[in-house]
Protein backbone atom coordinates (compact mmCIF):
# COMPACT_ATOMS: atom_id res chain seq x y z
CA UNK A 1 0.00 0.00 0.00
CA UNK A 2 1.26 3.68 -0.32
CA UNK A 3 2.29 5.69 2.08
CA UNK A 4 -0.75 8.58 3.04
CA UNK A 5 0.28 11.44 2.83
CA UNK A 6 -1.35 13.43 5.95
CA UNK A 7 -1.06 17.46 6.93
CA UNK A 8 -2.03 18.22 10.89
CA UNK A 9 -2.81 21.44 12.48
CA UNK A 10 -3.81 22.20 15.48
CA UNK A 11 -3.00 24.21 18.42
CA UNK A 12 0.49 23.06 20.43
CA UNK A 13 0.48 20.39 21.01
CA UNK A 14 -2.89 19.19 20.33
CA UNK A 15 -4.15 18.55 16.14
CA UNK A 16 -7.65 19.74 15.75
CA UNK A 17 -7.48 19.55 11.58
CA UNK A 18 -6.04 16.61 9.65
CA UNK A 19 -5.65 16.34 5.80
CA UNK A 20 -5.30 13.05 4.29
CA UNK A 21 -4.90 11.66 0.62
CA UNK A 22 -7.04 9.11 -0.01
CA UNK A 23 -5.98 5.64 -2.42
CA UNK A 24 -8.03 6.66 -5.52
CA UNK A 25 -6.17 9.82 -5.31
CA UNK A 26 -8.83 12.33 -3.54
CA UNK A 27 -8.34 14.22 -0.44
CA UNK A 28 -10.00 14.19 3.38
CA UNK A 29 -10.56 16.70 5.76
CA UNK A 30 -11.26 15.77 9.55
CA UNK A 31 -11.69 18.03 11.95
CA UNK A 32 -12.54 17.75 15.68
CA UNK A 33 -15.41 19.29 16.70
CA UNK A 34 -17.46 18.79 13.36
CA UNK A 35 -16.76 15.13 13.46
CA UNK A 36 -17.49 14.99 17.49
CA UNK A 37 -20.68 17.36 17.76
CA UNK A 38 -21.73 16.04 13.84
CA UNK A 39 -20.23 13.30 12.66
CA UNK A 40 -18.92 15.10 9.44
CA UNK A 41 -15.30 15.22 7.84
CA UNK A 42 -15.17 16.89 4.26
CA UNK A 43 -13.78 14.68 0.80
CA UNK A 44 -12.51 16.33 -2.06
CA UNK A 45 -12.08 13.92 -5.32
CA UNK A 46 -9.44 13.55 -7.56
CA UNK A 47 -9.04 16.56 -9.70
CA UNK A 48 -12.02 18.14 -8.36
CA UNK A 49 -12.16 21.51 -7.83
CA UNK A 50 -15.79 22.77 -6.98
CA UNK A 51 -16.81 23.14 -3.08
CA UNK A 52 -15.61 19.51 -1.22
CA UNK A 53 -19.02 17.34 -0.01
CA UNK A 54 -19.56 16.39 3.43
CA UNK A 55 -19.71 12.46 4.43
CA UNK A 56 -21.29 11.43 7.36
CA UNK A 57 -20.90 8.74 10.04
CA UNK A 58 -22.86 5.48 10.17
CA UNK A 59 -26.24 5.75 10.97
CA UNK A 60 -26.06 4.43 14.44
CA UNK A 61 -23.22 6.87 15.10
CA UNK A 62 -25.15 10.08 13.95
CA UNK A 63 -27.72 8.91 15.77
CA UNK A 64 -25.58 8.27 19.11
CA UNK A 65 -24.07 12.17 18.54
CA UNK A 66 -27.72 13.70 18.23
CA UNK A 67 -29.32 11.98 21.50
CA UNK A 68 -26.03 12.80 23.41
CA UNK A 69 -26.39 16.37 21.77
CA UNK A 70 -29.84 16.79 22.74
CA UNK A 71 -29.34 15.85 26.35
CA UNK A 72 -26.44 18.36 26.94
CA UNK A 73 -28.20 21.01 25.51
CA UNK A 74 -31.14 20.44 27.39
CA UNK A 75 -29.03 19.99 30.48
CA UNK A 76 -27.24 23.84 29.89
CA UNK A 77 -30.49 25.59 29.26
CA UNK A 78 -32.28 23.93 32.03
CA UNK A 79 -29.05 24.74 34.46
CA UNK A 80 -28.73 28.22 33.14
CA UNK A 81 -32.77 29.12 33.54
CA UNK A 82 -32.34 27.98 36.91
CA UNK A 83 -28.84 29.78 38.21
CA UNK A 84 -30.26 32.95 36.41
CA UNK A 85 -33.40 32.46 38.66
CA UNK A 86 -31.43 32.19 41.46
CA UNK A 87 -29.78 34.98 40.95
CA UNK A 88 -33.04 37.04 40.28
CA UNK A 89 -34.01 35.38 43.80
CA UNK A 90 -31.60 36.36 45.33
CA UNK A 91 -31.24 39.90 43.71
CA UNK A 92 -35.02 40.93 43.99
CA UNK A 93 -36.20 38.43 46.41
CA UNK A 94 -35.75 36.34 49.66
CA UNK A 95 -32.57 35.17 48.27
CA UNK A 96 -30.63 32.69 51.42
CA UNK A 97 -31.44 29.42 51.50
CA UNK A 98 -34.03 29.76 48.56
CA UNK A 99 -32.11 30.99 46.06
CA UNK A 100 -29.36 28.13 47.35
CA UNK A 101 -31.71 25.64 46.58
CA UNK A 102 -32.54 27.23 43.29
CA UNK A 103 -28.46 26.88 42.79
CA UNK A 104 -27.65 23.16 43.82
CA UNK A 105 -30.83 22.34 41.11
CA UNK A 106 -29.30 23.94 38.64
CA UNK A 107 -25.69 22.70 39.44
CA UNK A 108 -27.14 19.12 39.33
CA UNK A 109 -27.89 19.74 35.26
CA UNK A 110 -24.61 21.25 34.74
CA UNK A 111 -23.02 18.38 36.39
CA UNK A 112 -25.12 16.28 33.58
CA UNK A 113 -24.78 18.43 30.89
CA UNK A 114 -20.75 18.61 31.53
CA UNK A 115 -20.81 14.51 31.59
CA UNK A 116 -22.82 13.94 28.61
CA UNK A 117 -20.39 16.43 26.83
CA UNK A 118 -17.24 14.03 27.93
CA UNK A 119 -19.55 11.27 26.97
CA UNK A 120 -19.71 12.78 23.54
CA UNK A 121 -15.89 13.25 23.24
CA UNK A 122 -15.04 9.77 24.48
CA UNK A 123 -17.80 8.29 22.18
CA UNK A 124 -16.77 10.02 19.08
CA UNK A 125 -16.61 8.22 16.13
CA UNK A 126 -12.78 8.70 14.07
CA UNK A 127 -11.51 8.85 10.87
CA UNK A 128 -10.29 6.13 8.85
CA UNK A 129 -7.22 6.97 6.57
CA UNK A 130 -8.04 4.84 3.89
CA UNK A 131 -11.50 5.35 2.60
CA UNK A 132 -12.15 8.94 4.05
CA UNK A 133 -15.02 7.90 6.23
CA UNK A 134 -15.94 8.24 9.84
CA UNK A 135 -15.54 4.92 11.87
CA UNK A 136 -18.00 4.03 14.21
CA UNK A 137 -16.77 3.29 17.88
CA UNK A 138 -17.82 0.75 20.97
CA UNK A 139 -19.51 2.77 23.26
CA UNK A 140 -17.44 3.75 26.53
CA UNK A 141 -18.51 5.34 29.71
CA UNK A 142 -15.08 7.07 30.34
CA UNK A 143 -11.57 7.22 28.98
CA UNK A 144 -8.66 9.36 29.78
CA UNK A 145 -7.15 11.04 26.29
CA UNK A 146 -5.28 14.03 27.60
CA UNK A 147 -3.31 14.17 24.47
CA UNK A 148 -6.78 15.00 22.58
CA UNK A 149 -8.07 18.68 22.62
CA UNK A 150 -11.59 17.98 22.58
CA UNK A 151 -11.18 15.24 25.24
CA UNK A 152 -9.56 17.57 27.49
CA UNK A 153 -12.06 20.57 27.48
CA UNK A 154 -14.96 18.41 28.18
CA UNK A 155 -13.03 17.06 31.15
CA UNK A 156 -11.81 20.48 32.66
CA UNK A 157 -16.11 21.44 31.63
CA UNK A 158 -17.29 18.28 33.85
CA UNK A 159 -14.38 18.86 36.53
CA UNK A 160 -15.63 22.19 36.55
CA UNK A 161 -19.26 21.13 37.40
CA UNK A 162 -18.16 19.17 40.22
CA UNK A 163 -16.25 21.24 41.81
CA UNK A 164 -19.33 23.95 41.63
CA UNK A 165 -21.04 20.74 43.17
CA UNK A 166 -18.69 21.41 46.26
CA UNK A 167 -19.70 25.19 46.34
CA UNK A 168 -23.61 24.79 46.34
CA UNK A 169 -23.37 22.25 48.74
CA UNK A 170 -21.22 24.18 51.37
CA UNK A 171 -23.73 27.13 50.48
CA UNK A 172 -26.70 25.36 51.93
CA UNK A 173 -25.15 25.18 55.03
CA UNK A 174 -26.05 27.46 58.28
CA UNK A 175 -24.43 29.47 60.43
CA UNK A 176 -20.38 29.19 58.96
CA UNK A 177 -18.01 31.75 59.91
CA UNK A 178 -15.92 33.93 57.88
CA UNK A 179 -12.85 31.99 57.12
CA UNK A 180 -15.54 28.62 56.32
CA UNK A 181 -17.26 30.30 53.59
CA UNK A 182 -14.25 31.49 51.99
CA UNK A 183 -13.30 27.98 51.72
CA UNK A 184 -15.96 25.98 51.61
CA UNK A 185 -17.64 28.44 49.11
CA UNK A 186 -15.85 31.43 47.79
CA UNK A 187 -12.96 28.81 47.04
CA UNK A 188 -14.39 26.27 44.67
CA UNK A 189 -16.61 28.49 42.92
CA UNK A 190 -13.17 30.36 42.06
CA UNK A 191 -11.61 27.39 41.11
CA UNK A 192 -14.82 26.01 39.11
CA UNK A 193 -14.64 29.49 37.47
CA UNK A 194 -11.30 28.79 36.17
CA UNK A 195 -11.96 25.67 35.31
CA UNK A 196 -14.96 26.80 32.65
CA UNK A 197 -12.12 29.26 31.42
CA UNK A 198 -9.63 26.54 30.39
CA UNK A 199 -12.23 24.52 28.78
CA UNK A 200 -13.62 27.56 26.75
CA UNK A 201 -10.15 28.43 25.82
CA UNK A 202 -9.09 24.83 24.78
CA UNK A 203 -12.63 24.88 22.55
CA UNK A 204 -11.93 27.79 20.94
CA UNK A 205 -8.41 26.66 20.02
CA UNK A 206 -10.01 23.92 18.75
CA UNK A 207 -12.45 25.77 16.34
CA UNK A 208 -9.67 27.90 15.06
CA UNK A 209 -7.56 25.10 15.09
CA UNK A 210 -4.69 27.37 16.76
CA UNK A 211 -5.03 30.83 18.78
CA UNK A 212 -8.56 31.64 19.19
CA UNK A 213 -10.32 34.14 16.69
CA UNK A 214 -13.32 35.32 15.35
CA UNK A 215 -15.79 32.81 13.26
CA UNK A 216 -18.74 34.85 12.82
CA UNK A 217 -20.19 32.18 10.28
CA UNK A 218 -19.44 29.48 12.56
CA UNK A 219 -22.80 27.91 14.77
CA UNK A 220 -19.76 26.15 16.63
CA UNK A 221 -17.80 29.21 17.22
CA UNK A 222 -20.35 30.59 18.42
CA UNK A 223 -21.71 28.45 21.03
CA UNK A 224 -18.28 28.63 22.56
CA UNK A 225 -18.23 32.00 22.82
CA UNK A 226 -21.34 32.80 24.79
CA UNK A 227 -20.29 30.23 27.09
CA UNK A 228 -16.99 31.82 27.22
CA UNK A 229 -18.56 35.10 28.01
CA UNK A 230 -20.34 33.41 30.61
CA UNK A 231 -17.06 32.13 32.13
CA UNK A 232 -16.13 35.43 32.47
CA UNK A 233 -19.57 36.61 33.90
CA UNK A 234 -19.26 34.01 36.66
CA UNK A 235 -15.48 34.90 37.65
CA UNK A 236 -16.50 38.41 37.89
CA UNK A 237 -20.01 37.07 40.29
CA UNK A 238 -17.13 34.59 42.26
CA UNK A 239 -14.70 37.57 42.39
CA UNK A 240 -17.38 39.87 43.84
CA UNK A 241 -18.72 37.27 46.38
CA UNK A 242 -15.56 37.40 48.78
CA UNK A 243 -16.85 37.45 51.89
CA UNK A 244 -14.13 40.34 54.08
CA UNK A 245 -12.58 38.98 57.42
CA UNK A 246 -13.01 42.36 58.73
CA UNK A 247 -16.22 42.92 58.08
CA UNK A 248 -17.96 39.61 57.55
CA UNK A 249 -19.87 41.19 54.40
CA UNK A 250 -19.29 40.43 50.89
CA UNK A 251 -17.36 42.61 48.18
CA UNK A 252 -19.84 43.68 46.36
CA UNK A 253 -23.66 41.88 46.87
CA UNK A 254 -24.91 43.47 43.81
CA UNK A 255 -22.14 42.30 41.10
CA UNK A 256 -22.51 38.65 42.33
CA UNK A 257 -25.93 38.81 41.44
CA UNK A 258 -26.01 40.64 38.32
CA UNK A 259 -22.71 38.45 36.90
CA UNK A 260 -24.03 35.06 38.22
CA UNK A 261 -27.59 35.78 36.13
CA UNK A 262 -26.31 37.31 33.24
CA UNK A 263 -23.79 34.81 32.74
CA UNK A 264 -25.87 31.92 33.57
CA UNK A 265 -28.22 32.97 30.66
CA UNK A 266 -25.30 33.16 28.07
CA UNK A 267 -25.28 29.17 29.02
CA UNK A 268 -28.63 29.17 28.88
CA UNK A 269 -28.80 30.67 25.06
CA UNK A 270 -25.55 28.23 24.55
CA UNK A 271 -27.21 25.36 25.36
CA UNK A 272 -30.24 26.34 22.96
CA UNK A 273 -27.92 27.33 20.12
CA UNK A 274 -26.43 23.22 20.63
CA UNK A 275 -29.59 22.24 20.18
CA UNK A 276 -29.01 23.31 16.07
CA UNK A 277 -25.48 21.76 16.16
CA UNK A 278 -26.48 18.03 15.44
CA UNK A 279 -25.49 15.27 13.00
Amino acid sequence: MSRIERKAEGAGPFTTRLTWRLSDGGTAVWESRPARKRGLLTVRAAGESTKPRSRRTDSASAARLGRLNAVAAGAFTAGGCLFASGAAVGQFGTGGVTSAWIYFAGGLFFNAGGYVSLLQAVNAPRQDSGTGALAARRWRWWSYEPGRIDWLSTFLLFAGTLVFGINLLSSLLQGLSVQQANRLVWAPDMVGCILFLLSGHLALAEICHGRPGVRPHDLGWWIVAVNQLGSVLFLAAALADFTRPATGDVVNVDITNWGTLTGALCFAVGGVLQFFERP
